[in-house]
């Protein structure tokens, strides 16, 4: 694997886990206030830069 690839890959790993830790506070977040966390992910406005 080449360096480049590499660096891909961990970028990309790095932006699952970004993405995937902002989805579970903001389920922890709507349970607190008592909205399902399904409606709260689906309404979850996009980072800047994430697709």
């Amino acid at each position: 694997m080449s360096t480049q690839d590499q660096a891909r890959a961990l970028a990309s790993r790095h932006q699952y886990t970004v993405k995937n830790r902002e989805q579970s506070a903001l389920s922890r977040m709507a349970a607190e206030i008592g909205v399902s966390s399904e409606t709260a992910v689906r309404n979850q406005p996009r980072s800047a830069g994430m697709s």
